[in-house]
């Protein structure tokens, strides 16, 4: 008796924008480079990637390269798929403070 799986797919359930949201935010956090390239293709592929890919002004082939596995987009492209996808980034204090101000020695 064989069993039948079918494939997963995590953009199946990024669904709402709140759930993209939480996913690129949960990447984020986590200072994962990696993490954050990858939520941003997972959340790109639940709108439509040929969509995300025009409001970058990106081909499609180009945006499934800079966010593939091994993608390494330049910052710039990053903000244009951000900007693609209706998101906004900003910063704020990490929760251990600023890094301590060095004294200058003579």
């Amino acid at each position: 008796m064989t069993t039948k799986t079918t494939l997963f797919d995590a953009a199946d359930y990024l669904d709402t924008p709140e759930r993209q949201v939480a996913y690129i935010t949960a990447a984020l956090k986590s200072g994962d480079a990696d993490f954050v390239r990858d939520a941003l293709g997972l959340v790109a592929r639940a709108r439509g990637m040929a969509d995300i890919a025009k409001k970058a002004g990106l081909n499609r082939e180009s945006l499934y390269k800079a966010l593939g596995e091994t993608g390494n987009p330049e910052f710039g492209t990053v903000m244009r798929i951000v900007n693609a996808l209706g998101l906004t980034l900003s910063a704020r204090q990490a929760p251990s403070g600023p890094a301590p101000k060095r004294r200058r020695t003579a």
